[in-house]
């Protein structure tokens, strides 16, 4: 089937010859320059075309088997649908000719190819953003709350050092001060201690007083 016999084949459809030249026009221009774009035209059920980039390489000739170089060149690929795929297989029933072969594509089926994948990754890219900045927001928050533990912590251990510190000063003072009254106590002691001799010279002395006075 040539393009004019597939423009007969659809002009009853579309109301007349001409309708389905202009269709078929259409269908085919807007593929053709998606394709030289690089794009990808997807048809859900009929298949996709795309462009393909080939390198530089090595070739033959198949006529004279010499070494050709092959520039770098690009090539439009078609791959058919899975439902296209079946119906040439067999493994699914053809309708009958009033029926669509191949089933309409829903909405957004048919797409440009790149800019539409393009937006479908942004789409993903700024969802796991999201996620990623909600988990460091998590991540965050539950850093700080142990920072507050922590220096609460410290704060109570410091206290508690404060306090232990100063019931040692406080027993240390205690300490010193009954070694200081010990000691001014200790010294008042042996004075009187050595007082009470004094008493016994004069015991002494007035005995001798007394003798003398008796031999006179």
């Amino acid at each position: 089937m040539n393009k004019a016999q597939l423009v007969e084949a659809i002009a009853d459809k579309v109301g007349g010859r001409q309708q389905a030249a202009d269709a078929v026009d259409a269908v085919l221009d807007a593929i053709v320059r998606a394709t030289v774009a690089g794009d990808r035209v997807s048809v859900t059920g009929f298949g996709s075309f795309e462009r393909v980039d080939r390198p530089a390489r090595y070739a033959r000739n198949p006529q004279t088997g010499e070494r050709v170089r092959v520039k770098k060149t690009s090539v439009p690929r078609f791959r058919a649908g899975q439902g296209f795929k079946d119906l040439v297989s067999g493994s699914k029933k053809l309708p009958r000719g009033g029926e669509v072969a191949v089933k309409k594509a829903p909405k957004g089926s048919l797409t440009g190819g790149t800019k539409a994948t393009a937006k479908a990754v942004a789409k993903k890219a700024g969802a796991k953003k999201a996620a990623a900045k909600k988990a460091t927001s998590r991540t965050t928050v539950a850093k700080k709350a142990a920072a507050k533990k922590a220096t609460a912590k410290k704060a109570t251990a410091r206290k508690t050092a404060t306090k232990a510190s100063a019931a040692k000063k406080s027993a240390a003072k205690k300490t010193t001060t009954k070694k200081a009254t010990a000691k001014k106590t200790a010294p008042a002691k042996k004075a009187t201690a050595k007082k009470a001799p004094a008493k016994k010279s004069t015991a002494r002395k007035t005995t001798a007083k007394k003798a003398t006075a008796r031999k006179r």
